[in-house]
């Protein structure tokens, strides 16, 4: 099991709280909620060591360009692959834009 932790330049709070995916075999589950002004902290939770270098890319590359909202996310990861954790990651900023929305 390995913890990586990480912190990126944000916008504004996120409005609301989010839950994409599910732990299970293959699979992971993205918790946000509201984070700190200008400030995006997530905490990856793995099951698959040795595979740093891969989540350092993978989550330059969703936050390190135009700031998203700011948020907290709790990813825990039982071996999903990059594509599957960038849609869990984009399903989870999906529902906190159109929560409230009709």
């Amino acid at each position: 099991m390995e913890k990586r932790d990480y912190a990126f330049p944000a916008g504004q709070p996120a409005a609301g709280r989010a839950l994409a995916g599910v732990v299970g075999s293959g699979d992971l589950e993205v918790l946000l909620q509201p984070g700190s002004d200008g400030a995006t902290r997530i905490v990856v939770n793995t099951s698959v060591d040795g595979k740093g270098a891969i989540w350092d890319a993978l989550l330059a590359r969703v936050f390190g360009g135009e700031p998203l909202p700011a948020v907290h996310i709790i990813i825990n990861d039982c071996g999903a692959t990059p594509g599957v954790v960038r849609m869990r990651i984009e399903q989870a900023f999906e529902e906190i834009k159109t929560e409230g929305q009709p």
